[in-house]
């Protein structure tokens, strides 16, 4: 644990609030693969090259991001594969958009692990009479089916997601609504524990937030504008929040 800020870290929070994909799992480890399994399954089945694939693929993405702009829509594989099919050069193909929409989440969820420490921290600060929630972007759906593979999903007393709230991070939507769903006042200390900068930004703006930012291993990380402790794994961050908890 890194303490940046001890004064925010003095009162005991009513609620814990946290990010999902890069938060509690790595996400970008199972991304690629689930991406290595839909591009053989193109190469294979439309007759393209690796490269073709890759062009075609970043340019839907981008087209669709464009379009929707910071909604959870916007974060849709089956949208990514039915435009990057149409810009192979091909028509519509929803039978094979629909599969490798399935391939993708399929790979990542039985390649995605929790970070070590991180299901143990949620059981013991459930045990400390805590109200958990989740604050995640994307849709609902894949996110509850995380939540559910994890065998996480019980200890979350709320869950809200960008598709619920209508706008992604930093959008103030999310965290309103987070704020609702627990019967969390403006002045009441809550701990938001997240990866990214909006996090940080919108956390703060909405609630009483003292941040925490998960730090990954391996490369430089530098820390987000407003944080005010920093950890890289949740062995440390329980381990801390023991104490912090039990000053209360």
């Amino acid at each position: 644990m890194k303490i940046l800020n001890a004064a925010a870290l003095q009162e005991k929070p009513h609620a814990i609030l946290f990010d999902l994909d890069d938060t509690l799992y790595a996400y970008h480890g199972p991304h690629e693969r689930a991406m290595a399994a839909v591009r053989g399954k193109v190469q294979s089945s439309l007759k393209v090259t690796a490269a073709q694939f890759d062009e075609a693929f970043a340019r839907a993405r981008k087209t669709v991001k464009a379009m929707l702009g910071q909604t959870a829509s916007a974060h849709n594989r089956l949208l990514y594969f039915s435009r990057m099919i149409e810009m192979l050069g091909l028509s519509s193909q929803p039978a094979i958009a629909l599969d490798l929409e399935q391939t993708y989440w399929r790979t990542l969820l039985t390649t995605a692990r929790l970070y070590p420490g991180a299901e143990d921290m949620l059981i013991e600060l459930r045990a400390a009479g805590l109200p958990l929630a989740l604050v995640t972007d994307l849709t609902a759906q894949i996110q509850y089916r995380k939540l559910v593979y994890f065998g996480i999903d019980r200890y979350f007393d709320a869950i809200v997601t960008s598709e619920e709230a209508g706008v992604d991070k930093p959008g103030l939507r999310p965290f309103e609504i987070a704020a609702e769903k627990l019967g969390l006042t403006r002045e009441e200390r809550v701990w938001f524990v997240g990866d990214a900068a909006c996090d940080v930004v919108a956390s703060k703006q909405v609630l009483n937030a003292a941040t925490f930012q998960k730090v990954h291993d391996g490369g430089n990380h530098p820390l987000h504008d407003g944080v005010d402790a920093s950890f890289h794994n949740f062995i440390a961050f329980r381990d801390w929040a023991r104490g912090a908890i039990g000053q209360g």
